[in-house]
């Protein structure tokens, strides 16, 4: 017999759930908490008296990551502030940011958390949205929360990274892809840290020399040299602050090039801009190094899937890591972590990191359960995980493989170990979709439907359904084939087939791990 506890209106998934129904059940000597399984992380669950918080009876409808940032805000319009906030974050409980969205978003409120900036998967869309709040109810003094990330017991936190040790940096793609995708190899070494497939591994990244150098050069101030090491390890370049803005256009001595600096506040310009191309659009403006410092913000971590199984590589932890560069007017912006690992780290060089859990997003509980994972590009780097498992802990479910991305020739990724997996049985179905191969491009979301039939029979077995990827494009596009094929082939209406979506989330069969 399993015990319910927790409302279903509470904001946990499926197995946050069950577990907490367990835990508390046990806690209190009630009959059947043996039952309850799950995982939670990072969540100030209980009151001293141990009753379930008030706040869990809360309803959050804009708690869907599959809602867009307009929807969400509008399901909080009538909201506290801190809901409101807690709208515009991605929904995703990452934990990028050192909580999840509801305790981020009312440490901001309670103006305990001064950093706007930490919610990763929203970008500069949740970053602007969060300002606009803001200004319309500035942070008070309300309640003080206690939702950061439980420490982990290694002692390696987002707060105390790990100095891992490289061991090794592979470019995954062929000599002709406009691609890089690097497949790097982390020593754990004593550290203790431990994960589990579905978990995320945080980097704290460190800024290109050349840049920092571009920008000593630029700010020509004699003490330059003595801020060189903290400007590539300790502070973002990336990041335009509302500060750094304002000190320019006090110390511009062109009124020109006030104003232009002062238009970029609210502009979508800034979206595309570094410090070094902001301070090239004020160069009368002659600032200290104290002061320039003073008003970057810190470097903040980047969170990437792991792509390996501590089962299968003791002491190790894979990354996936897809190399991001833009061109932008001469300059060439350089993405912090990806080109970190494509053009920077040696072996033995040292890497600062952390094990971030994972909110729901692992293999099924049932070993022979049917696995159906979506992942294109570097979105299969928790999916060669879960192969890796299943294979290590003898799982009998088929697994089944949705792989996309450009050209098969150069851009199949794990392409000799996708296809010994399915040579020894363990990987059911491998189904790709390289997009540029053809005069009509294909995706992964294409293949979904031509096979939808098998796909629903697989889902009707008990399967599980897991994306990873990009949130804005990929995930969603995925989202909608899912339902179509399941209206199509279940001979459903539009509702009962979201209903039936509803219900595979409700279980813990739906799950994303998108960025």
């Amino acid at each position: 017999m399993s015990v319910s506890i927790i409302p279903e209106s509470a904001p946990f998934n499926a197995e946050q759930r069950a577990w907490l129904n367990g835990f508390l059940a046990g806690w209190a000597g009630l009959d059947g908490a043996s039952e309850a399984d799950g995982v939670v992380n990072g969540v100030a669950l209980l009151e001293a008296d141990g009753a379930v918080p008030p706040e869990a009876e809360e309803d959050f409808p804009w708690h869907d990551d599959s809602l867009a940032l307009d929807e969400r805000l509008a399901l909080a319009e009538e909201k506290p502030i801190e809901r409101r906030l807690m709208a515009a974050m991605a929904q995703l409980d990452c934990g990028a940011c050192g909580y999840v969205c509801k305790t981020y978003s009312e440490a901001i409120a309670a103006g305990e958390e001064k950093s706007l900036t930490l919610c990763s998967p929203g970008g500069k869309e949740t970053t602007k949205a969060i300002k606009r709040l803001l200004k319309e109810a500035p942070a008070s003094a309300a309640t003080p929360t206690n939702g950061a990330a439980k420490p982990a017991e290694s002692g390696y936190t987002r707060a105390n990274p790990y100095a891992a040790s490289l061991v090794s940096c592979e470019n995954l793609n062929g000599a002709d892809s406009a691609k890089q995708t690097t497949h790097a190899v982390i020593d754990l070494g004593e550290s203790g840290l431990t994960y589990g497939v579905g978990d995320s591994l945080g980097v704290y990244p460190t800024n290109c020399p050349d840049l920092v150098d571009e920008v000593l050069e630029h700010l020509g101030a004699k003490e330059g040299a003595s801020f060189r090491e903290s400007l590539i390890t300790e502070h973002c370049l990336r990041e335009v602050t509302d500060e750094l803005l304002d000190l320019l256009a006090v110390k511009a001595t062109k009124p020109n090039e006030a104003d232009a600096v002062r238009a970029l506040v609210d502009s979508d310009d800034l979206d595309e801009m570094d410090v070094l191309d902001v301070l090239r659009r004020a160069p009368s403006a002659l600032l200290g190094m104290e002061e320039f410092v003073a008003c970057l913000s810190e470097i903040n971590p980047r969170l990437y899937s792991i792509a390996s199984s501590l089962k299968a590589h003791p002491g190790e932890v894979h990354l996936t890591v897809g190399k991001a560069t833009t061109r932008i007017g001469a300059r060439l912006h350089k993405g912090v972590a990806s080109t970190m690992f494509s053009d920077r780290l040696a072996t033995g060089d040292a890497v600062r990191v952390f094990v971030q859990p994972s909110h729901g997003f692992s293999v099924p509980a049932d070993p022979a359960a049917p696995m159906i994972m979506v992942g294109p590009g570097t979105g299969i780097a928790p999916f060669r995980a879960f192969l890796e498992e299943r294979a290590a802990t003898g799982a009998t479910g088929k697994n089944w493989l949705f792989f996309g991305d450009q050209h098969e020739a150069s851009d199949f990724l794990y392409r000799n170990e996708l296809e010994k997996l399915q040579a020894n049985g363990l990987l059911t179905r491998l189904s790709t979709a390289f997009s540029r191969d053809q005069a009509e491009k294909v995706y992964v979301q294409d293949r979904m439907l031509q096979e939808g039939a098998e796909l629903f029979s697989w889902l009707e077995a008990g399967g599980g359904f897991y994306v990873c990827g990009d949130a804005k494009r990929m995930a969603n596009d995925v989202d909608k084939a899912l339902h179509t094929l399941i209206a199509e082939h279940g001979e459903l209406s539009e509702a009962d087939a979201k209903a039936y979506v509803a219900r595979l989330k409700d279980s813990g069969r739906y799950a994303r791990d998108v960025y």
